[in-house]
């Protein structure tokens, strides 16, 4: 995403090409996606699931009115598409470095 952003004076389908890697990588972070509600707690995992869809959903509604707040401000495509999704790659990146772990949550109440 960031190569994309930037002009390295490179043609168009290099850049394309760059662009449409950096989303295939990207799609690794998604193989863990539904098996790891199942992973921290299998009685609650679908209660789990529908926390994380939830706020997974509000970048979808947040996000478009904010690229065309952008765009129209800076009048610039790498500012208003190509930042922020760089910004919430690396938020993303130092938030699950700071906060995750292999050890399961214990979510069972116990007496």
């Amino acid at each position: 995403m960031t190569l994309s952003s930037v002009d390295l004076g490179l043609p168009p389908w290099e850049i394309v090409g760059i662009l449409t890697s950096g989303l295939a990588l990207s799609s690794f972070a998604l193989s863990g996606l539904y098996c790891t509600h199942q992973d921290m707690s299998p009685e609650y995992a679908s209660i789990l699931l529908g926390i994380t869809n939830t706020v997974g959903a509000i970048p979808g509604i947040v996000g478009i009115p904010l690229t065309g707040y952008l765009l129209d401000t800076t009048h610039s495509w790498s500012i208003s598409l190509f930042v922020p999704s760089i910004f919430f790659y690396l938020t993303g990146t130092i938030v699950w470095l700071a906060f995750a772990s292999s050890k399961p949550p214990n979510f069972s109440k116990t007496d």
